[in-house]
């Protein structure tokens, strides 16, 4: 076995030594860019994952979310349930808010939004939206009369350049009405504009936790109460040591409450992630088949001459996968040289999505299985080839 081995790699070197230096290279670069393919957009994907990851937690819900009980609106004594949970080993913020829709309108333009009330002091031991302000200032506690707008709400005058709805361009120092859900309509000045590349914040509005609570006539409540904690990755353990606080409301974590729109984007994304690597891995056997097939055909009297001096079908065979291999390895490293450097240069320059830079996540388990499917895919496209033109029989081969 061993030694039919190495007769057939000897073969499969004279046949890449003496070949089409050409065409060799080109079908290693065309597996390298196939390998560079099968990693580059799953790596991609990963990374969008991570982005809106960590966007959920920094702007929308923090670690994890509590809510009324059920058949609740609203949590009650929050004042009283904000001071046990800040005292939970492992939390680092806490921020009781009023999360609703309300009607904003300026010169004609009408928005339907999210309006966020909340305690400055608090939401920014939880999120990091009051650090996000492009132009004015965020809330103090004491404001009663002022908004701050994510800059989607606020808008262009150009309304071509809108993603959403939008108040058609307003700035720091104009005011808004704001009608809320109990039918009152008050007019605010805006304070500040944030620009968090989150698109929940920054299609929303802000206001003071107090001047909601006038507003609709009630006190010391909140429809949610933002948690942050130390760590990242167990909001599980931590929704259960809440509860063993006493904490009964409702607990989610920012997983839960993000899953539905984040699994609709990756899922979109997968679905194009598989049809590349179908057409990745195609292209790779193609590719490979074709070039073992024309050397078989072309080499039909050395293959002849050579079943005729005793060498066996099954050496021959061999020495066409060995090929193949030849080109596997050479191309997968080739692969992995472009793919280094793509990722070094998206390091610097990460790709601008509309929700912010993303930079590719490379698992390595996802390079692993890349090179177990070019592998795989290399065997076939050397053995088909080679076992289709050595099936004939030695006269014919050898008269061409």
């Amino acid at each position: 076995m061993f030694e039919e081995s190495k007769v057939a790699f000897f073969l499969a070197k004279r046949s890449i030594v003496r070949g089409n230096k050409g065409t060799l290279y080109l079908t290693i670069l065309i597996l390298g860019m196939v390998f560079v393919n099968l990693i580059f957009l799953p790596s991609i994907i990963t990374g969008v994952a991570v982005l809106f990851n960590q966007q959920s937690i920094d702007y929308s819900y923090g670690n994890l979310v509590i809510e009324p009980s059920k058949n609740q609106i609203y949590i009650n004594n929050v004042s009283e349930l904000q001071k046990k949970v800040e005292h939970i080993p492992g939390v680092t913020g806490v921020s009781p808010r009023y999360s609703t829709g309300a009607t904003f309108t300026h010169k004609g333009n009408v928005v339907t939004a999210t309006l966020a009330a909340i305690n400055p002091d608090d939401e920014k031991t939880v999120l990091k939206t009051p650090s996000k302000v492009i132009t004015g200032n965020f809330l103090s506690s004491g404001d009663t009369d002022q908004v701050v707008l994510g800059y989607q709400l606020a808008g262009n005058m150009n309304e071509k350049l809108d993603v959403i709805p939008s108040l058609g361009g307003v700035s720091v120092g104009q005011t808004v009405d704001i009608t809320f859900s109990n039918g009152v309509t008050r007019p605010y000045r805006i304070k500040g504009i944030i620009n968090s590349g989150s698109y929940s914040a920054d299609g929303s509005a802000f206001i003071t936790k107090k001047e909601y609570e006038s507003v609709i006539g009630i006190n010391d409540k909140a429809n949610e109460i933002l948690v942050r904690t130390e760590a990242t990755g167990n909001e599980n353990s931590m929704r259960n040591t809440l509860i063993s606080f006493g904490v009964q409301e409702k607990i989610w974590t920012w997983e839960e409450k993000s899953a539905n729109f984040l699994n609709q984007i990756i899922g979109s994304f997968n679905i194009i992630n598989l049809i590349g690597t179908i057409v990745s891995l195609v292209i790779a056997i193609v590719v490979i088949f074709i070039v073992i097939f024309i050397n078989t055909v072309y080499r039909r009297k050395q293959i002849g001459i050579l079943k005729a001096i005793g060498i066996d079908r099954s050496i021959i065979i061999k020495s066409y996968i060995f090929q193949a291999l030849f080109i596997f390895a050479i191309g997968t490293v080739v692969g992995g040289i472009f793919l280094l450097l793509i990722l070094q240069l998206l390091a610097v320059s990460p790709i601008v999505f509309p929700g912010g830079p993303v930079a590719p996540v490379v698992d390595p388990m996802l390079i692993v299985r890349s090179i177990i499917s070019l592998l795989i895919v290399s065997i076939i496209a050397g053995y088909v080839p080679a076992w289709i033109t050595t099936k004939e029989d030695i006269l014919s081969a050898i008269r061409g």
